[in-house]
């Protein structure tokens, strides 16, 4: 059975925060909208991702400040501990009302909406196969594809064991012993949550021997150092060979010990676990939409390949947002998601004339303590020839601000452009006048409140701010703002 339905000013694939953007700004105009996604409304953010994860990590963090202060005058530190079931019950008040109040949201207002599968059968046409199993034909003068992304796949014997982390964040238990496979942001963060929920034994791997690779790899030497210590183990240059059911009804992971080259360095080695949970890794989400029957090109793993105003190189009608093109916009980041789809609706409405900027777009490792980053790094800048000042210190637990909250791991790096005549150099070890003013190119924060204070780094970088006008800032004190003054 299917249904025809008119046409539409635009078609919205998803319902994240890039496609409600689109959506609701179009709609606002006078346009006639409709709206489709295959899962609940709401996108990865609200329901599956960066909300639900940071009221558990509120929670990791409540428990962790009280342990540092053991013995520094709080008392009965161990008898604190999180009732996970019930955490989750909290968590679920955030995420549970949000898919019918958007889809209310959208209905309200006038706009169609559509649960089922979404693909192109040409250029401008989308066919939804709802739950039914009835087909509806949509036409759109335009179409935003703004899907997302999900795990990648492994490839690997026994995947089909592997939990994602979309599972993880609906756990009602909690098991005690949980290997992550990947050593990028979604493997530290539920480790770290993990760890501080009462989980006995937790194992990251890692095929290289850099973890968080998109961020500074003397600050992330600390925070690896800081896990170990949380009683994580992280295993680097680990790959894994596959998973198989174990005998006492757990999971058996085969790993192998590689070198730099690719080579094995040890035996193959068996990991005893209740739970394997995926974090290497996350792709657009398009594989079912037949993008080739609209002739849009795309890269299965970096995304669909838009031009400089997010429009498809190959069909016009098509626009696209968020983690979808990921490969040729900015990176996997909420914000992002937003931003790109202000730029969609500005020129959908008056015709392509913006193009995004990602300069200064700051990025957090949500762990205990968090691990912030924005701008360049340190080789991405000697790469270019840039001439930069690096204002490093790897350990600032006896700084005030860390003594005083009994964090053991802290530290900085600012990377500060030398101006034009007087720079001789492109690392920290020669000569540097600090009171002339330069742009700050990179900071990476490690410690409380770095996804915070970040955010004042990423400003600077945006807006090109010289360095003596961030230090001529009068900022509260004691606060780890009022720290950047050491910091350039």
């Amino acid at each position: 059975m299917s249904k025809t339905d008119s046409v539409y000013d635009l078609v919205v694939i998803g319902t994240g925060v890039a496609a409600s953007t689109v959506a609701w700004k179009c709609h606002s105009a006078g346009w006639k909208i409709v709206v489709i996604d295959s899962r609940p409304f709401g996108g990865t953010c609200a329901l599956r991702g960066c909300d639900p994860k940071k009221v558990l990590v509120g929670a990791a963090e409540v428990i962790d400040w009280n342990h540092r202060m053991g013995d520094k005058g709080i008392n009965n530190t161990k008898d604190i501990h999180i009732k996970w079931p019930e955490l989750m019950r909290f968590k679920r008040s955030f995420t549970e009302p949000v898919p019918k109040a958007r889809e209310d949201q959208f209905s309200n207002a006038g706009i169609d909406t559509f649960h089922g599968h979404a693909r192109f059968t040409d250029a401008t046409t989308i066919k939804v196969t709802d739950k039914a199993g009835t087909d509806h034909v949509l036409n759109g003068k335009h179409i935003l594809v703004a899907t997302g992304a999900k795990p990648a796949k492994l490839h690997i014997p026994g995947e089909e064991h592997v939990t994602i982390s979309d599972q993880f964040l609906e756990l009602d238990y909690l098991p005690d012993r949980i290997v992550f496979i990947g050593g990028g942001y979604i493997s530290f963060e539920f480790a770290h949550i993990a760890a501080r929920a009462g989980a006995k034994k937790i194992t990251i791997l890692h095929r290289s021997n850099k973890p968080l690779g998109q961020f500074d790899p003397d600050l992330v030497d600390q925070l690896v150092q800081s896990t170990r210590q949380l009683g994580i183990d992280v295993q680097l240059q680990t790959e894994v060979k596959g998973i198989a059911k174990s005998s006492n009804n757990g999971l058996a992971v085969n790993v192998v010990y590689v070198g730099e080259n690719g080579n094995r360095t040890k035996e193959d080695h068996i990991i005893e676990t209740e739970m394997v949970v995926h974090g290497a890794g996350r792709v657009p989400d398009i594989e079912t939409l037949d993008l080739e029957s609209a002739g849009i090109e795309y890269d299965k793993k970096k995304g669909i390949k838009v031009n400089e105003y997010l429009q498809s190189i190959s069909n016009p009608a098509v626009y696209a947002a968020g983690d979808v093109v990921v490969g040729s916009g900015g990176p996997q980041l909420t914000p992002i998601a937003t931003y790109d789809g202000k730029i969609v609706v500005s020129n959908l409405l008056k015709g392509n004339h913006l193009k995004p900027n990602y300069i200064g777009v700051p990025s957090v490792v949500f762990t205990i303590p968090p691990l912030a980053s924005v701008g360049l790094q340190e080789s991405v800048a000697k790469e270019q020839g840039l001439h930069f000042k690096t204002n490093f210190q790897k350990n600032t637990s006896s700084w005030y601000t860390s003594r005083r909250i009994g964090e053991s791991y802290s530290g900085f790096k600012v990377l500060v452009e030398q101006r034009q005549g007087n720079a001789t150099t492109t690392n920290g070890n020669d000569d540097y006048d600090s009171n002339n003013g330069s742009r700050v190119l990179g900071a990476h924060l490690l410690g409380t409140h770095a996804e915070e204070i970040i955010n004042i780094f990423a400003l600077a970088i945006r807006l090109g701010l010289d360095t003596t006008d961030i230090k001529d800032a009068i900022l509260s004190y004691p606060t780890k703002s009022s720290d950047i003054g050491y910091m350039l």
